[in-house]
């Protein structure tokens, strides 16, 4: 009963519009009171209990390191790169925006930065080339939802935490997956290219491509960097999350001299707020997750899903259902923490490689960030694009069919997904 009354005031709450993270802390409150025999005080207590965790400083050095990154210039260089690799091809601007999130992917760790830093310069270049807007808004939000297993990755920092899975090998195993999902949206942008006569752009000369790559560089080697820096021991994911904020500032002053002594407070506040919107409902899902614990939900659906099925694909079936449902109605942060402890047991269970089923669930909530009503991707690519969901949705359909089928491959194909770990020492 008092998982019901929890689940039925957090859906209530959230269908009135109020904020996910107050959502999930008043349906809390409410299933401490109606229980009983507990103070209030627990829910502070275990929302502090949640946030006091070493490993957990991850998230807002990497969304401070994102929005230096952001700011300093770096974003114009990446998709000048993508454009000198690829804008010749047919519907190239769309596989610009598709190449540029992987490489900024790779220096951000949130893909709302990503959608924003790329659509920014991207939706309106698009336009101006006879692009319709509702078509280029959803190739970048589309692209902002693939882009979720390049590393680093904010929602791979908190499966880790919650499943007590190494971060570094996460982080390598997300490169494949990434790459196939992207060329997933590439191969239909190419096929809608041609259907609608989408322009190509002037190819690159050899000096151009020279100098983009040049510029392209430093900042893809900060993925590098981080990775090599984690599984060789040298600092931890925590550590590295510093390290990319101290990369970023040097390479957005000293390298590109784009990011001023003026701009650091903004930057500062504007990852403070960023900072602040996630920890709230961190906290909130961590008081949320330990009722459900208590109320022993995670077993039952332990015992009611092993009794239904031994077999390891079909379970991992249900998660991607699930997620999938899941990714339309809350957003990924709260998700992965409410939910892992709740699958990962399972999987233990089945014998599903826990790196594997991190990037699974990763993978899952990345097609989240595309699918309203809750997607912060089409959220932030429609306000970008000045168009609504609604023009965006019909467009964005073959994109999201190819996420899917990325997805079920990603799925049932472990190897692919633990190829560059196992190569760096992971023996899962």
């Amino acid at each position: 009963m008092v998982f019901f009354l929890l689940f039925c005031s957090f859906c209530g709450l959230m269908a009135v519009s109020v904020p996910i993270g107050i959502s999930m802390g008043l349906a809390s409150m409410a299933a401490i009171l109606y229980k009983g025999g507990m103070p209030l005080t627990i829910l502070a207590q275990k929302m502090f209990t949640g946030l006091d965790s070493f490993p957990l400083l991850a998230v807002p050095f990497f969304i401070l390191a994102g929005c230096f990154m952001g700011t300093g210039g770096i974003s114009a260089r990446l998709v000048r790169f993508a454009s000198v690799l690829v804008g010749h091809v047919r519907g190239g601007l769309a596989h610009v925006v598709i190449v540029g999130t992987i490489f900024f992917s790779g220096v951000s760790g949130s893909s709302a930065a990503d959608t924003a830093a790329i659509g920014s310069i991207m939706i309106p270049s698009m336009v101006k080339r006879g692009y319709p807007r509702p078509l280029s808004t959803a190739i970048v939000a589309a692209a902002g939802g693939m882009g979720v297993n390049i590393p680093p990755c904010i929602i791979m920092v908190l499966y880790g935490i919650a499943a007590n899975v190494s971060i570094g090998y996460l982080f390598a195993a997300g490169f494949i997956p990434g790459f196939i999902s992207g060329l997933a949206l590439m191969v239909m942008v190419y096929f809608i290219a041609k259907r609608d006569g989408l322009p190509k752009e002037t190819k690159a000369s050899l000096r151009e491509m020279l100098i983009a790559a040049r510029d392209a560089v430093p900042p893809l080697l900060m993925p590098v960097i981080i990775l090599g820096g984690i599984l060789s021991g040298v600092f931890t994911a925590t550590e590295s999350a510093v390290i990319a904020v101290v990369y970023g500032v040097v390479l957005s002053m000293c390298v590109y001299r784009e990011l001023h002594v003026r701009d650091v407070p903004r930057i500062l506040v504007t990852s403070a707020k960023l900072t602040g919107m996630v920890m709230l409902v961190v906290g909130m899902s961590t008081t949320f997750a330990w009722i459900v614990t208590v109320e022993r939900v995670p077993q039952m659906i332990t015992e009611w899903i092993l009794a239904a099925t031994q077999n390891p694909w079909v379970f991992l079936l249900f998660t991607n259902v699930l997620m999938l449902i899941v990714g339309m109605f809350i957003d990924a942060t709260p998700a992965m923490i409410t939910f892992t402890p709740i699958l990962f047991p399972i999987a233990q269970k089945l014998g599903i490689d826990p790196v594997h089923f991190g990037i699974v669930m990763v993978t899952n909530l990345g097609v989240g960030f595309v699918t309203p009503p809750v997607g912060s991707c089409l959220f932030v690519a429609s306000a970008i694009g000045e168009t609504t969901i609604d023009e965006v949705f019909k467009p964005l359909l073959p994109f999201l069919a190819v996420m899917v089928v990325a997805l079920i491959l990603i799925t049932y194909w472990p190897g692919m997904t633990l190829f560059i770990p196992r190569l760096l020492g992971y023996k899962g």
